[in-house]
Parts: structure tokens; C-alpha cells; sequence
């Protein structure tokens, strides 16, 4: 369930709409709250009771009740706290756990571009260490808040009822403590979140270098990378280092101020009791109170600086959560055919990147695609063929023109439903951290073994799977670092052909394999693509031959279109491009 759209203006309301589903348990804390507190002051009025009746009357049987009755108090303000803190921490935990949920289903659905202009691991930063500190305050500095402000409220009136002129002296030490809080919890908000960002930052390079081992270490980088990695780690410190000295300066100021108070007014309320204007048992309820008092101003003042963290790192959150998609569902999507057959009409597309938006991607491209016709796309580094992919799935819209598939204008349908008539073999195969069968069953997760096994099979794959030392069910480690590139390249066409979707995108799907593997996939991929529109993009002259048409792109138009007999007899850029690439 989405956060409500009036929820996403402030990190307050953010945090309610997900405590709201929790209302019942939430209530039983905030009771248990009320009584622990209530318990706590009522501490006061039997340590005034013991002194006044007890000790300075000589009343044994009063003391003894007196006693009795301040036992069975502490006794519920046990039992209380106890329901408290494990509604509260349970409350942390269940927030924490759907927060996390709601950011992650929501990166799912926002398009790949976002994640080209943001970073990765500065998103992991947010969905990790940011919940993180939204939990500790939920289950901790929030509920330290709440019991603290109610002592203090509660501890205000027992002054109030105590002693007005010793209560009306507290209260006017009460602004040196406020601004005090509310200047340092201003800086430690910024400095909170400055701090995130640098945690973000450190998760960024960590990303990059693991992922880049090879590299590092092929090129003798270890040693910058490790200067750059501490410059970052200081950086970091330093942020923290003044966030620390705020906090810990709010805290001394408040310390100083507050007990300085009491001091005061024990000296004043000390006179008060030799002049027989207040009983010992008052100025000790007084004193009790305003180190009540005292306490839930120092407690305060201390999680301040949480909850200000935390709203920091809710904004930083609330920003994935407000981010829209640039793509959206219309409100009454296109249906897309029960059977689709695989036709694309490409009519007038001009598209432009959103980071590049003066530099044409495609113009004014126009391409037909029959039922079951394979259309090889080739030409120079730049010439828009991958865009013409992205476009298909659906991950931009463009500018002017129209995309179809079976009549259907994509721009018109649901992403979603459109993305499962379409099975995509990447260049750079993506292979995840789990094993052979979960792998290849990516695009049919309810696909069975013998499903899988016999993809596996048709991708020229089997064979080396079950080398492997736990056959389908090994793991391949992240990225799959565990096999070769032909291997993975063989896993992620077996996860095409599982998928068994009448259109098909290849780009460049050969290019990592070696001529023998070459030409078992060329086999498998024949077989495939007689039953399914398929677009190729690829230079590699097996590939292409088999096209049954092969369109030549350049600067986002096409420029060329024939066999490649055809082509290479016209002489044009296809030609050019073969006598460099296939040595024709």
C-alpha cells in the first residue's frame, strides 16, 4: 500500500500513515505510557507522605501503609513499562519492516533511468542505514520523548500544587534551556543529514571497487583506491565529529542550567522549611518533582538530536517515495491481444535522452516488423539501435511518433503487461547470486525442472551445468562470477528461450561466445526465432546472415535496408562497416 499523498509533505505525517494500520497496539503502549508516567509522579506523593506523616509524626502504622502502597506503585510502573517497551520496540520493528518494503516495491516500479542519474549505493544507503535510524527512533528515542514529556507536564503541575513561588522560579530558567535545544537541534538536523550522504558516499565506492576487483587490481590501483577510500572515511568522521560536539554541548548547557536550578531552589525552599512556610515532606515532593522535571528536560534535550536525525533520514527516504515514475500506467490502459502475433510498427519515433535532450538519440525512424521476421539492426557505436530496444520495453517515451505492437500504441498500454510479450538476451549477461535453476527460471518463476533442464539443453548449456559441482542447484556466486562469459551468456539465452515470448530482443547475444559455442547457440537461437519477431542487434557476420532483413542506423536514422548480399553490393555504410568488422 502507498503512503497517502498528503502523508509525503513532512516526515511527521510520513511516520503516522505507517504507524496508522497499528492503531490498537499503539494505543496499549500510549495507555501503558500514561500509567508509567502517572506511577512515576505518584512515587512523589508517597516520598511526601513517609516524611510528613511517617517520619515527622511518628506514625509507625502510617509509615508502614505509606511504604506498602509506594511498593505496589513501583510495582505498576514496572508492569507498565514493561508493556511500553515491547509495544514500542514491536512497533519499531513492524514500521521499519514496511518501510523498507514500500521503498524497495517503489524502486521497483521507477524506470531505469532513475537509477542512471542517481547511484546505487547511495539508494542501498537509504533502504539500509536510513530505516535503520527511522527504527531506533521509532522503538527508542521517540518513546523516551513521549514518557519525558509527560513527566514534564505531569512533574510542572505536582510543582504547581507543591509550591507556586519555588514552581514560578523553575519556570523562569525555562527559556535558557529551550533555545538552547532548539539552536543545537537545528545544526545536529544538518549535520545528521550531511552525515547519511557521507554514508552514502562510502557505500558508492565500496559498490564500485568489489564489483571492479578485477580491474583494480589488473591496473595497480589498490593503493589510490585505498587514499581515496580514507579521504572519503575523514570526510565522514569530520561531519560526525561536529554533529557529536553539538550534541554534546546541548547536553552540557542543559545539564548546567537545569541542576543549577534545583540547586537554587533548594537553597530558597531549605529557608522556607526553617521558617515553617513549607513542611520537610513539601520541599522533598518539590524536590523529587523538579528533578523529575530536570531529568525529562535532559532526556529531551538528548533525544532531540535522534529525532532530528531521523528526520533527516525520512526526508531521504520520502525523496524515493515522491519520486514518480516518468512512465506511468494510463489511468485505462490499451489491452494488449490474448494470442499477440509480434507485429511492430515503428511510425516518425524522435527521441531524446533526458540527460542528453539537444542530442537526437532517434529521428524520424520508421520500421515494420512482420509476424515471425527476424531484423538485424547494425551500424556505428551511437546510431540509436539500443535505444530502439529501450523504447520497445517501454523504459522511455518518445518525443513525437508512435510504437506498436499488434495495433496496440505502447504508450498506451500498461509497461508491465507489455514487458511480458517480450523476452530480452542483453549484451552484458545479468546473471544473480543463486543457483543455475532459480536463474534461468527468472522470467517463469512457477516454470518446473524439466522445464528449465530442457531450456538448457536448447541453449547448449546443459552440458557444462551439470559439470558444475551441485549441477542446477549450484550457486553462481554475484554476478556469476563462477562461470565464463560463454556460460553465462548460454544461461541467459536459456532464460529467453524459457520464457517463450513472441517477441524477442537480442543485443549483440553472441559476442561473448567463442566460435565453437557460437555455433550451438547460433543453432538454438535459429530454432527460437522461426516462431518469434525477433530484433537483433549484433555485428557479428553469423548473426546478421541469418537476418531476414538487415536495417543500417546511423545518428538515429536508418540509412540502409536489404540482405546482406544486397548491402554489400550497394556499398554503403553497411559495406564500409563489414569490411572493417567482418573482413569482407
Amino acid at each position: 500500500m502507498p503512503l497517502p499523498a498528503r502523508s509525503l509533505l513532512s516526515p511527521a505525517l510520513a511516520l503516522w500513515s505507517l504507524l496508522r494500520p497499528y492503531r490498537a497496539r499503539l494505543l496499549v503502549a500510549a495507555l501503558a505510557l500514561v500509567v508509567a508516567a502517572g506511577a512515576m509522579l505518584g512515587v512523589g506523593q508517597g516520598l511526601r507522605a513517609v516524611i510528613d506523616r511517617g517520619f515527622a509524626a511518628g506514625d509507625a502504622a502510617w509509615l508502614d501503609r505509606a511504604l506498602l502502597m509506594m511498593f505496589g506503585v513501583i510495582a505498576l510502573l514496572a508492569l507498565a513499562t514493561y508493556i511500553r517497551f515491547y509495544n514500542v520496540s514491536w512497533l519499531g520493528e513492524r514500521v521499519t519492516a514496511d518501510l523498507r518494503r514500500r521503498v524497495f516495491d517503489h524502486l521497483l516500479s521507477l524506470p531505469p533511468s532513475y537509477f542512471e542519474a542517481g547511484r546505487t549505493g547511495e539508494v542501498i544507503s537509504r533502504l539500509t542505514s536510513d530505516t535503520v535510524q527511522l527504527e531506533n527512533a521509532v522503538s527508542s528515542s521517540l518513546s523516551i520523548a513521549l514518557r519525558n514529556a509527560l513527566l514534564l507536564a505531569g512533574g510542572l503541575a505536582m510543582l504547581f500544587s507543591t509550591s507556586l513561588k519555588l514552581t514560578l522560579m523553575v519556570l523562569a530558567g525555562v527559556p535558557f534551556v529551550v533555545i538552547p535545544i532548539v539552536f543545537f537541534g537545528r545544526r545536529v538536523k544538518q549535520l545528521a543529514r550531511a552525515s547519511q550522504d557521507r554514508v552514502a558516499d562510502l557505500g558508492n565506492r565500496i559498490d564500485e571497487t568489489i564489483h571492479e576487483i578485477r580491474t583494480v587490481q589488473a591496473y595497480g590501483h589498490e593503493d589510490a583506491d585505498r587514499r581515496e577510500f580514507a579521504a572519503l572515511i575523514e570526510r565522514g568522521f569530520a561531519i560526525s565529529r561536529s554533529r557529536i560536539a553539538s550534541r554534546a554541548g546541548l547536553i552540557v548547557v542543559v545539564l548546567i542550567l537545569v541542576f543549577g536550578a534545583i540547586a537554587l531552589i533548594l537553597w530558597v525552599g531549605g529557608h522556607d522549611v526553617l521558617a515553617g512556610r513549607i513542611s520537610p515532606g513539601q520541599l522533598s515532593a518539590f524536590v523529587f518533582y523538579a528533578a523529575l522535571v530536570a531529568s525529562a528536560i535532559g532526556a529531551l534535550s538528548e533525544v532531540w538530536g535522534d529525532l532530528q536525525r531521523t528526520s533527516g533520514a525520512m526526508e531521504r527516504l520520502l525523496e524515493i517515495l515522491t519520486t514518480q515514475a516518468a512512465i506511468q500506467t494510463p489511468a485505462r490502459p490499451s489491452i494488449l491481444p490474448a494470442v499477440v502475433r509480434g507485429t511492430i510498427d515503428i511510425a516518425g519515433v524522435a527521441f531524446c535522452y533526458p540527460s542528453r535532450p539537444d542530442s537526437p538519440a532517434l529521428s524520424a525512424f520508421n520500421l515494420n516488423v512482420a509476424p515471425g521476421e527476424t531484423v538485424a539492426l547494425v551500424g556505428p557505436s551511437g546510431a540509436g539501435k539500443t535505444t530502439v530496444f529501450q523504447l520497445l520495453l517501454r523504459y522511455y517515451d518518445p518525443q513525437a511518433g508512435t510504437l506498436c505492437l499488434d495495433g496496440v500504441n505502447l504508450a498506451e498500454a500498461d509497461p508491465t503487461a507489455l514487458r511480458r510479450h517480450i523476452a530480452l538476451v542483453a549484451q552484458e549477461p545479468v546473471i544473480f547470486a543463486t543457483s543455475v535453476l532459480d536463474n534461468v527460471r527468472y522470467a517463469r518463476p512457477d516454470a518446473g525442472r524439466a522445464e528449465v533442464e530442457a531450456a538448457c539443453v536448447a541453449a547448449h548449456a546443459d552440458a557444462f551445468v551439470r559439470q558444475l559441482p551441485q549441477g542446477y542447484d549450484a550457486q553462481l556466486g554475484e554476478r556469476g562470477v563462477r562461470l565464463s562469459g560463454g556460460q553465462r551468456q548460454r544461461i541467459a539465452i536459456a532464460r529467453a528461450l524459457l520464457a517463450d515470448r513472441p517477441v524477442l530482443l537480442l543485443d549483440e547475444a553472441t559476442s561473448a561466445l567463442d566460435a565453437e559455442s557460437e555455433r550451438a547457440v547460433q543453432a538454438a537461437l535459429a530454432q527460437l526465432m522461426r516462431e518469434r519477431t525477433t530484433l537483433v542487434i549484433a555485428h557479428r557476420l553469423a548473426t546478421v546472415q541469418r537476418a531476414n532483413r538487415i536495417v543500417v542506423m546511423d545518428q538515429g536514422r536508418i540509412v540502409e535496408v536489404g540482405s546482406h548480399a544486397q548491402l554489400i553490393v550497394q556499398d554503403g555504410l553497411y559495406a564500409h562497416l563489414a569490411r572493417l568488422q567482418f573482413a569482407v
